[in-house]
């Protein structure tokens, strides 16, 4: 795992942070995800049928913030784009989750039918 950059450096330690997406007609909405940090990399993870996922197809422009278990912001958030990994990116990234969160992103997901090749977003580029 890499050092973080400047900017990411305070998502290393939350748990989670709220994930803003916006539809397309602008309309923000944001949902609490958990959040793995390497390098100038920040990595979600979703399920493919999700409407975040859609939203973050569309529209790669997102915010995060840190953020309590159910979504309340507990500091200032920074724009980033994301954009949907596939192959070896997501089996990095879903390593990088399953480090921070051995149960639910390690033991719970590969249980059901190894999802570590499922999506994962990648938050770069936080200005």
């Amino acid at each position: 795992m890499t050092n973080p950059t400047q900017a990411l450096e305070r998502f290393v330690r939350p748990k989670t942070i709220l994930l803003t997406s916006y539809r397309r007609n602008g309309t923000s909405v944001g949902t609490p995800v958990h959040i793995a940090v390497n390098g100038e990399h920040a990595f979600v993870r979703t399920w493919d049928k999700t409407w975040k996922f859609r939203r973050i197809r569309n529209n790669p422009v997102v915010e995060i913030a840190p953020a309590t278990w159910r979504g309340q912001p507990t500091g200032p958030a920074s724009r980033a784009h994301a954009r949907v990994l596939d192959g070896s990116e997501a089996l990095h990234a879903a390593h990088a989750l399953a480090r921070k969160y051995p149960v639910l992103h390690g033991w719970l997901c590969c249980k059901k039918g190894n999802d570590m090749q499922r999506p994962v977003f990648s938050s770069c580029c936080c200005t």
